[in-house]
């Protein structure tokens, strides 16, 4: 594809996003996302922001590229993690039954500014690998389609998305997220009607396909999502702040609607990755290169087009989520709206300075992150769905397994865990360390637990 038209796209995107966002910015706005009159949004602002902040382009690439290997298993996996919606409904509507108005209220409540401490350091973490993981895309499609420009796309990107992200906050985030998520339904749509429609394109074989690794470790990372996908959207910052912006009843049908309205969209990208090793492709550049010998420009310059809308979409509001959690709960800067920006330059920064530092596989940080949050899932079924009382041991026993758990997938190869992991495939490893963590955390909440 001409990589001036994608700029030029690309950039008529942009120049949008920022005359839609809100011209006037006012401290409740930026963290609490209410308009300019004060009210909260709206159902279908909340759904089309839930997601298009979750379809993100590290997840449309991950959903593609375990296709590509191993067939509907591997897309159908990381589609699991999109039941995150449902259980996340639950949880905030949970939490705000207990008369809590974030995770942290109910946390902090419970196991104090520690427990609040262990929380606050995943999600920050979470916060930058979005940000890391979204520009990383972003300087791989420009480096497909024009050699070199990757780290100055990053720059430019990562400078225009702060740009209106830093002046409204929430709020601007909220209203662009709507304009963005339209342009890449439209836009993505365009690109697989073109899929399904194509004379090569076989449904039958696309829904049985193996891949080209086969479907086995595709199963496997199945049945992983599915034990993090509880704790997975309590752990996300983006989502969280979404279920307390907006009164109980369109906040639940926010999250259903974004549920079925996601993962439609996944499994259809994923779609492009199982068609790819269907036709005998040979992976190219995280598939990006595959695609451009694949398809015609103008598809290929769709579906780049939905990557980079979709990588835009949730940096602002990785930024929105990153500043609240700064100020409002961590309260290390200002409750104002220089503040907040400050913060949002830092997260920026920080990330943009890893996408130079290397390039670890996309889902890594997807598992990494997940297995971290997965103390959560005890500590929310015992504490929060039975009622109970939890000890502040169990609480740091349970978290302690989750971040050893993480340590231990991301540093798989290092002898200390080479030594006591199966020898397997990395899902399998993974899988092992999911199971070891939810029984240490269950055993430890669950010891450390009596009546309320």
């Amino acid at each position: 594809m001409n990589p001036t038209i994608l700029i030029a796209v690309f950039g008529a995107i942009v120049v949008a996003s920022l005359l839609v966002a809100p011209r006037r910015a006012s401290i409740e706005g930026f963290f609490g996302g209410v308009t300019s009159s004060g009210r909260a949004p709206g159902l279908w602002t909340l759904v089309l922001s839930q997601v298009t902040t979750w379809i993100f382009a590290r997840s449309l690439m991950n959903a593609a590229i375990l296709g590509y290997y191993y067939g509907i298993a591997g897309t159908l996996a990381y589609a699991a993690y999109y039941g995150s919606f449902l259980t996340g409904g639950f949880i905030v509507g949970r939490l705000r039954e207990s008369g809590s108005m974030s995770v942290q209220d109910w946390l902090g409540a419970r196991f104090g500014a520690a427990g609040n401490g262990c929380y606050n350091l995943v999600i920050a973490l979470r916060l930058l690998s979005e940000v890391f993981a979204n520009l990383l895309v972003v300087g791989l499609i420009f480096n497909a389609v024009l050699a070199g420009s990757g780290t100055t796309a990053i720059l430019i990107v990562a400078f225009m998305g702060l740009v209106y992200s830093a002046w409204g906050g929430l709020s601007a985030a909220l209203r662009t997220d709507v304009l963005q998520m339209l342009v890449f339904l439209v836009v993505f749509g365009m690109a697989l009607v073109f899929l399904v429609a194509s004379p090569g394109f076989d449904l039958g074989a696309v829904v049985t396909a193996p891949g080209t690794a086969g479907s086995y470790n595709g199963w496997v990372l199945l049945v992983v999502a599915l034990l993090q996908v509880f704790s997975y959207p309590a752990h996300d910052p983006v989502m969280m702040d979404r279920g307390f912006i907006a009164d109980k009843d369109t906040t639940r049908r926010s999250f259903i609607h974004a549920f079925w309205i996601s993962t439609l969209c996944i499994i259809g990208f994923g779609f492009f990755g199982i068609q790819a090793s269907l036709t005998g492709a040979e992976y190219e550049g995280e598939l990006i290169g595959t695609w451009a010998k694949m398809f015609p420009a103008w598809v290929f310059g769709a579906l780049m087009i939905s990557l980079l809308v979709s990588a835009l979409s949730t940096l602002d509001s990785a930024l929105a989520s990153a500043a609240r959690l700064v100020v409002e709960e961590l309260k290390l800067a200002p409750r104002s709206l220089n503040g907040g920006r400050v913060v949002m330059v830092v997260f920026m920064v920080a990330g943009a300075a890893l996408t130079l530092w290397g390039n670890a596989t996309l889902f890594d940080a997807v598992a990494v992150s997940g297995t971290a949050s997965m103390f959560l899932t005890p500590v929310l079924i015992v504490g929060l769905v039975m009622g109970r009382q939890i000890a502040q041991w169990s609480y740091f026993v349970a978290f302690g397994a989750a971040i050893l758990g993480a340590v231990a997938y991301f540093g798989r190869s290092w002898a200390v865990f080479a030594a006591i992991l199966p020898e397997g495939h990395k899902y399998e490893q993974l899988l092992v360390i999911c199971v070891v963590v939810l029984t240490a955390g269950f055993a430890a909440v669950l010891a450390g637990a009596r009546r309320g």
